[in-house]
């Protein structure tokens, strides 16, 4: 019998995959979170065969996360599935040891084309994503100035481009507003930006998808 773990915010999102887990793996158990805290639970009380995880979840930072399942457990198996930007994070995500990151407006098929080659100790890697890591053979540095910021930074971009405030990525993050403001300040330098206008200019620039 396989365990699963499913890491995800959206109720409706880890109904949907807990779905197509059982109909695949028959029998299996499958345990949920939505956030880093309940995650960390779940990963105290048992090993997973997969842990099918979000990128951007309140109160979570889903990179150190990912290292700390890495450091704990470095077999773990861990598979990405996301709305945040393909380009932006998938480099990021599986060097830290992601087995793959799965969009999730890719097809079903993807998804589980994506679960079985983790399954089997195999990456999953997208045409979209093996199209920008051909992009970038024989360049020395990337381009994409995105790719300077911290994961902390990344959020916090994120829910910028949203239109969020300050206070409001305070509460999302559970970090206190002074700092948010203190990275605010240093990615927008990073960047090279000046305001939130350049800052989405930018963003279509690089053809970034912030949806989450």
């Amino acid at each position: 019998m396989k365990d699963f773990l499913l890491i995800d915010d959206h109720e409706i999102v880890r109904s949907g995959v807990k779905t197509v887990l059982l109909e695949l793996f028959k029998p299996c158990q499958i345990f949920e979170a939505s956030n880093e805290k309940e995650a960390l639970e779940q990963l105290k009380a048992r090993k997973y065969d997969l842990i099918i995880m979000d990128v951007q979840m309140p109160d979570t930072d889903s990179a150190g996360l990912l290292k700390n399942i890495k450091i704990k457990t470095p077999t773990a198996r861990v598979l990405v599935f996301s709305m945040s930007a393909e380009n932006l994070y998938a480099k990021r995500f599986m060097k830290l040891g992601a087995m793959g990151f799965v969009t999730k407006n890719s097809g079903l098929s993807e998804l589980i084309k994506a679960i079985n080659l983790a399954l089997n100790n195999r990456k999953y890697i997208s045409e979209t994503f093996a199209e920008i890591l051909a992009g970038e053979v024989g360049d020395e540095k990337s381009n994409n100035p995105f790719e300077t910021l911290s994961s902390r930074e990344f959020e916090i971009v994120s829910l910028i481009i949203h239109g969020k405030s300050l206070n409001e990525i305070s509460d999302l993050l559970a970090i206190h507003s002074s700092t948010v403001s203190t990275h605010k300040s240093r990615l927008f330098e990073k960047l090279g930006v000046k305001n939130l206008p350049e800052l989405l200019e930018l963003a279509r620039v690089f053809n970034l998808n912030f949806s989450v």
